[in-house]
């Protein structure tokens, strides 16, 4: 679930037409703010460098991704981002024991 501190209006037509390549469709997405009930229901929060504005719950695990901030960026600076974020799902998924679906 994306979601943020201080999401923006819309979702970067840059990483839209990133994950478009990729055969995913977020174009009909909207960033979400984060809320107690959203946060609650996960199993694992992964932030990307929001520092004193990330959610913290008592029994929750967390990650920490340090990422180039995408917004402004044209797709051509998205696509690594969308890369390492893909790898680091993965891995993540792994460490859980979760298989993928497509």
């Amino acid at each position: 679930m994306p979601g943020g501190s201080d999401p923006a209006s819309q979702v970067n037509p840059s990483a839209v037409a990133a994950m478009e390549e990729v055969g995913i469709d977020i174009s009909s997405g909207y960033p979400k703010p984060w809320t107690d009930e959203t946060i609650g229901a996960a199993d694992v929060i992964v932030t990307m460098g929001c520092g004193d504005a990330c959610p913290v719950i008592f029994g929750k695990r967390y990650r920490d991704w340090e990422l180039d901030d995408p917004a402004g960026k044209g797709v051509a600076e998205v696509r690594p981002v969308r890369d390492e974020i893909e790898r680091r799902v993965r891995g993540l998924m792994a460490e859980l024991d979760v298989t993928p679906v497509r």
